[in-house]
């Protein structure tokens, strides 16, 4: 996947979460709604670190397609 692919996917994700936000807000969110809103910030999170991840070996010389998604475990471990 290509950075422009992986922002593409950032953006249509943050306006999912943003129209379930809105919902969420309301008290009009059903619980698969809420679900999905902590499966997206995850994959956000996922699609972030990758794009960095990419951005960073490419900044050293190496190979961007090498980097990989990591698991939410990793990615949601980090502490900012």
């Amino acid at each position: 996947m290509d950075d422009n692919k992986i922002i593409e996917t950032i953006n249509n994700l943050a306006n999912e979460e943003h129209t379930l936000f809105s919902k969420k807000s309301r008290g009009e969110a059903s619980d698969e709604e809420n679900d999905r809103i902590k499966k997206i910030e995850v994959t956000l999170d996922q699609c972030w670190d990758l794009l960095h991840q990419r951005r960073a070996r490419r900044s050293a010389g190496l190979d961007p397609d090498e980097a990989k998604v990591r698991d939410a475990e990793t990615v949601e471990g980090y502490v900012g």
